[in-house]
């Protein structure tokens, strides 16, 4: 009985050590300024979004919120950089569904599904399909046959080759019978600047990015992917409207952190962002930017990722799409 009573009490120690321990990373934490990674270059929606959520955060965390843009290898530098810091919560970096096609098409130097922690998505994007107002197309009707009549002259542009402008892009190939060219880019910023200069014609776009050229007549709207249609674009008809029935490019955007870092730290970080995405303000400014604003917790992020990777395979096989 001694004995046992001697194992027990040293087993309560040790839970009661670890708790202590978990409470007091918590109540401590931040103790430093917040890095926020965005593995995208200035200028694209992430940016934006997180620009708009960091005072907030900053408030609730009495620390400044420093929003950083890792641009690069299909958002792998921005990914892979928060890796090499200490995983304490101090740095966060953006993901969205890039994140998961990169496990289907490329060598990555980390596992998506194990070196991530998940902690929520932020929001949802629809795509909408822009093109030049030069070009002699005023629907998406006129721009498919213009396609067909001129087939491999029409350019679009993509955001990471591989990623989830370049599957948009190719399902709409694909579907519309047409064969529209690739040209990469590393950010949705200098992807619209080439457009709106005219050096391509075509890209998918998260409505975020595109939304202030499409309202100032740069660039004009032709579709917008999802089942219905976007209160910041509400005269921009959906595929299915426009004619072309079953064409779904829907993005989410989240945060993520080190998959080594303390559980009460991943709590306490999406509690607060998720918290963020909820107040009025910010789910108002989300929805007028053109997205929807959607958290999730962590546990449903990591199923919503996987569950992706088994949808995407299927379409990267149909479409034959690889990486150069």
């Amino acid at each position: 009985m001694r004995i046992f009573n001697v194992a027990t009490r040293f087993a309560l120690a040790c839970v009661l050590t670890l708790l202590a321990g978990w409470s007091a990373a918590q109540s401590s934490f931040p103790s430093k300024p917040i890095r926020f990674l965005i593995p995208y270059p200035p200028g694209g929606g992430t940016t934006v979004v997180a620009h708009l959520i960091g005072p907030k955060l900053t408030e609730i965390w009495g620390q400044p919120v420093v929003v950083e843009n890792r641009p690069g290898g299909n958002t792998v530098i921005g990914h892979e950089g928060l890796l090499r810091l200490p995983p304490d919560g101090h740095t966060i970096v953006m993901s969205s569904s890039t994140f998961v096609l990169n496990s289907l098409l490329l060598r990555l130097p980390y596992d998506s599904f194990t070196d991530f922690a998940p902690l929520t998505t932020l929001y949802n994007s629809e795509q909408v399909l822009t093109m030049t107002p030069s070009l002699p197309a005023n629907n998406l009707k006129e721009l498919i046959a213009l396609a067909k009549a001129k087939p491999g002259t029409l350019n679009y542009a993509t955001v990471s080759s591989g990623g989830t402008t370049h599957l948009a892009s190719e399902l709409l190939n694909m579907m519309a019978g047409i064969n529209t060219q690739q040209v990469n880019y590393k950010g949705a910023g200098p992807a619209l600047t080439d457009q709106i200069g005219g050096h391509v014609q075509l890209s998918f776009t998260a409505v975020a990015a595109a939304l202030s050229y499409i309202k100032s007549g740069k660039l004009r709207a032709i579709a917008i992917s999802g089942d219905k249609r976007t209160p910041a674009l509400a005269e921009v008809p959906t595929f299915a409207e426009a004619g072309l029935p079953g064409f779904e490019a829907t993005l989410w955007f989240g945060v993520q952190a080190h998959g080594g870092t303390p559980k009460p730290i991943l709590n306490r970080l999406s509690a607060d962002l998720a918290r963020v995405i909820n107040l009025p303000d910010i789910s108002e400014k989300l929805v007028s930017e053109g997205t929807d604003p959607y958290v999730m917790t962590p546990e449903r992020f990591a199923a919503r990722m996987k569950a992706d990777a088994v949808t995407y395979a299927r379409v990267i096989k149909t479409a034959n799409i690889k990486m150069d």
